[in-house]
């Protein structure tokens, strides 16, 4: 054999490894969520490394961001560099290219948070194992629904770590309030992350607006539609709470016009519980939603029709309705509306993956403060 021929078979060779190790990598990142719930921490672990072990897949700049990441703290009693959230947030430089965390010590902090949409790489962090939340009371009778939100993040690569976000206002009469949307957050950038953080109020509590985002080890109150909004979404081992009321109570208000679009929310492994009976999984609020729940427990506050195509009987036939492998009381399939998907496996592949949210681009772990 000669020089050049050799040389070439070890470039064919060495080709064909490359090729094999980079399928590798990417099957390790399409690894499928497991239907084990108790195997979820060491699957997530596995699939979500930090940016220090993931060169060449991030987005760059992400990847540029968490090189040497700056931190600030907020302490009510004045130990820190500043006694507010806003505050803190206010010393970020607009167009800032590096990530910023923000920890917040325990406590009550009645302020209306707003990140502004020119500060990306934000991470709003609680003081671990304490109590930290954020509290106000607007409501859309005052400032309109989107801008009712006691926390509103608008930038992209946003992260948020053990805050409780509550909408302090109370439940409402619906038959006196004017109004009676109150959020606890909106979230409107693309690629954000939230790790044990509890959101809290009753209509539309949490506005999942736009982007797609990533909820895990996460809990969500409210009564209804208190989960809204046009974004991308994955739900991993969070509580749903339905709070006990006399009018209409639905989970999800997902807000897909069209098939064309390729928004939605997952939800898997995650819990439904409350009080009463007759909530709805969902409306179809606009004309086309799309939600998935999957290894989901649902208990018998689940209206046995499981969804509603919200009075607009045409919508039957736009929504995405779909449920796998649930399990509990509320996930009979008996009653269920006919337009109610049972996926098959194949069908659910599509939907139990991190790359449903192009996670291998910018997903990472909560940091370690």
């Amino acid at each position: 054999m000669s020089n050049s021929t050799r040389s070439r078979s070890n470039y064919g060779f060495k080709a064909i490894i490359l090729a094999i190790l980079t399928t590798a990598t990417v099957v390790t990142s399409r690894s499928p969520i497991p239907s084990d719930g108790k195997k979820l921490e060491s699957w997530f672990k596995e699939n979500v490394k930090p940016a220090s072990q993931r060169k060449g897949t991030l987005d760059p700049l992400l990847a540029e961001a968490e090189v040497e990441p700056t931190i600030i703290r907020v302490r009510k009693d004045g130990a820190g560099d500043f006694k507010t959230i806003n505050a803190a947030i206010k010393s970020v430089p607009l167009a800032n290219k590096k990530r910023v965390i923000i920890w917040i010590g325990s406590g009550d902090y009645h302020e209306k948070v707003c990140v502004d949409r020119n500060k990306p790489f934000i991470t709003l962090y609680g003081e671990p194992g304490k109590l930290t939340r954020i509290l106000f009371d607007d409501t859309a009778e005052k400032r309109g629904t989107f801008d009712s939100a006691t926390l509103i993040a608008l930038p992209d690569y946003f992260m948020a770590v053990n805050l409780v976000i509550v909408n302090s206002a109370p439940m409402p009469d619906y038959k006196k309030t004017k109004g009676p949307q109150a959020l606890a957050m909106r979230i409107d950038g693309n690629w954000a992350a939230f790790y044990n953080c509890r959101f809290i109020g009753f209509q539309d509590t949490l506005c999942d607006d736009r982007g797609s985002h990533f909820f895990k080890d996460c809990y969500v109150e409210g009564t209804v539609d208190f989960i809204f909004g046009r974004g991308t979404s994955l739900y991993l081992n969070t509580e749903i709470h339905v709070v006990e009321t006399n009018g209409l109570r639905v989970i999800t208000a997902q807000g897909r016009n069209s098939a064309k679009e390729s928004t939605g929310y997952l939800f898997a492994h995650c819990r439904i519980t409350g009080k009463g009976t007759g909530i709805y999984l969902g409306r179809a609020w606009r004309a086309a939603p799309k939600v998935v729940y999957a290894y989901t427990d649902m208990s018998n506050v689940v209206h046995p029709e499981g969804w509603s195509h919200n009075f607009r009987p045409e919508r039957a036939h736009t929504v995405f309705y779909g449920e796998y492998k649930c399990t509990g009381a509320g996930a009979s399939h008996v009653g269920r509306v006919k337009y109610t998907k049972q996926l098959t496996d194949a069908e659910a592949r599509t939907f139990l993956t991190l790359e449903y949210i192009q996670a291998s681009k910018w997903l990472l772990p909560p940091p370690k403060v």
